[in-house]
């Protein structure tokens, strides 16, 4: 059930949040301000605006399935044949999930490619792209895998680690509406802070993952490139992050009062 809730979850997140994240991605890919990415995209149209939304649905609905469900289940075996502390275990637990997670790096791959106006007239949708992909070999899909996994498990294990007591820290619940609510800021809290603290890690995905073919350069060697590009100012390597900060307590929200409530349910 863990994951089936996982999965509805991000389903519901996906089909509210998918224009905010067109906008933070073009900022994250070309150092816009929020306008100029929001004229982009008016530019492109509305026939465009859910463009590319096939693979982050197909990715999200199973990143977040594996996310909660090889949680759970790493955290009862690790706990069924050790005698490490809990908190350790569920930590462990939760960098496996995220490190599984990354096998569906391709998904996020695809997704980069069809919200980058670069690429408009090559491929119209996610089986042109995937299809194009395949003449550069099996490793192409990967580009970006390394600061998924910088990304992934830490991430998992403070969202996980956090979850419990900042939702032990707000008012006492008494009724079903006042759990859901609490389950909102719990999860739109965390996930805000956690997206601006990996913010970075997601600026130099989008660059990796925007090129096709040639060279595969390093995290380093990307991370200094856009660096540069940016006057060696920290706060331009945070362009579009009050947009991501925002989306995510929408988006991480909705999805921990969905995934919350819907296990109650089952």
């Amino acid at each position: 059930k863990h994951y089936l809730c996982g999965y509805c979850a991000a389903f519901t997140n996906i089909a509210v949040t998918f224009p905010i994240q067109k906008v933070l991605f073009r900022q994250q890919l070309y150092g816009l301000k929020t306008k100029d990415a929001v004229h982009q995209l008016q530019k492109d149209g509305i026939r465009n605006l859910y463009r590319g939304i096939l693979p982050p649905l197909m990715q999200k609905t199973t990143t977040l399935a594996l996310m909660f469900g090889l949680y759970e289940d790493f955290s009862s075996l690790l706990h069924s044949h050790t005698s490490a502390p809990e908190l350790f275990t569920r930590s462990v637990a939760a960098v496996l999930a995220g490190t599984t997670e990354a096998l569906l790096t391709p998904f996020e791959r695809v997704q980069t490619l069809l919200q980058d106006y670069k690429y408009h007239d090559k491929f119209t949708n996610t089986y042109q792209a995937f299809k194009m992909l395949k003449n550069y070999g099996m490793r192409e899909y990967y580009r970006g895998l390394v600061p998924i996994l910088l990304r992934n498990g830490p991430s998992n294990a403070l969202f996980f680690g956090l979850r419990g007591p900042i939702k032990q820290c707000l008012p006492e619940a008494t009724s079903y509406s006042a759990h859901l609510v609490n389950d909102f800021i719990c999860g739109g809290l965390l996930g805000a802070v956690l997206g601006f603290l990996f913010f970075p890690m997601n600026v130099v995905k989008a660059r990796m993952q925007s090129q096709i073919g040639g060279e595969f350069q390093s995290f380093s060697k990307v991370f200094v490139k856009i660096w540069l590009e940016r006057d060696r100012k920290l706060i331009h390597l945070f362009r579009g992050a009050h947009l991501n900060y925002h989306r995510s307590v929408l988006s991480w929200g909705i999805i921990n009062a969905t995934y919350e409530f819907l296990l109650k349910l089952l």
